[in-house]
């Protein structure tokens, strides 16, 4: 009994993570009440305070379930010697356009924490998950650029830092403006020109 209990605690904490998630995407986080979620979740709002303090609670709470797109293409790469840094870096940014475009619900949460609240003191978290994806990216990105100059794939007189934060700006920038209008193109189709115009402007010439 004392199972079953707790499995069903687990399943109504979902349900509200759910419909949280879904109304905070069509009317953004700063207009979402608890009541409009314990309604769309079937639930009453004493519900809610059981699993969660309040709404910046429930926020990060559904914040912290999720793994953005950054995230999931990261966790992906290895560490070599370089010989393929730019195979690496077109493959990782345009995993991150597949991600975003093909998986619904990393889609919705990116669109939340991007596009839908406001970075006040309760949801301060979204801010600093955001600041921490992005150097963790550049630092990765920076790595990789290195290694492909030493191994001469990549031209000595690039600048790593600057490098890093321009793919950081065109993939976080790219999915911003594919967000807004969905339908308008082809994240992916669009990212993969985009990505390769960007690398053969930092590609070593063969010697003659």
């Amino acid at each position: 009994m004392a199972r079953r209990t707790k499995e069903e605690a687990a399943a109504t904490r979902d349900s509200i993570l759910d419909a949280a998630e879904q109304l905070f995407v069509e009317q953004g986080v700063s207009r979402t009440t608890l009541q409009h979620i314990a309604t769309a979740a079937g639930v009453t709002r004493g519900a809610i305070y059981w699993h969660f303090d309040d709404k910046g609670a429930l926020f990060n709470a559904m914040m912290e379930r999720a793994t953005l797109p950054f995230e999931c293409s990261l966790a992906t790469q290895k560490d070599d010697d370089g010989v393929a840094a730019l195979d690496d870096l077109r493959r990782m940014m345009l995993d991150i356009f597949r991600i975003t475009e093909q998986d619904p619900k990393a889609r919705r949460v990116f669109e939340i924490a991007t596009l839908k609240v406001e970075f006040v003191s309760e949801l301060d978290a979204v801010r600093v998950r955001r600041a921490q994806n992005k150097g963790e990216w550049m630092d990765y990105i920076e790595k990789r650029i290195r290694l492909g100059i030493r191994a001469g794939q990549i031209r000595p007189d690039v600048d790593p830092h600057a490098q890093a934060l321009g793919h950081w700006s065109l993939v976080d920038g790219l999915i911003r403006t594919w967000m807004f209008e969905p339908d308008s193109f082809s994240l992916l189709q669009i990212g993969r020109q985009m990505v390769d115009t960007l690398l053969d402007g930092i590609r070593a010439q063969p010697a003659k």
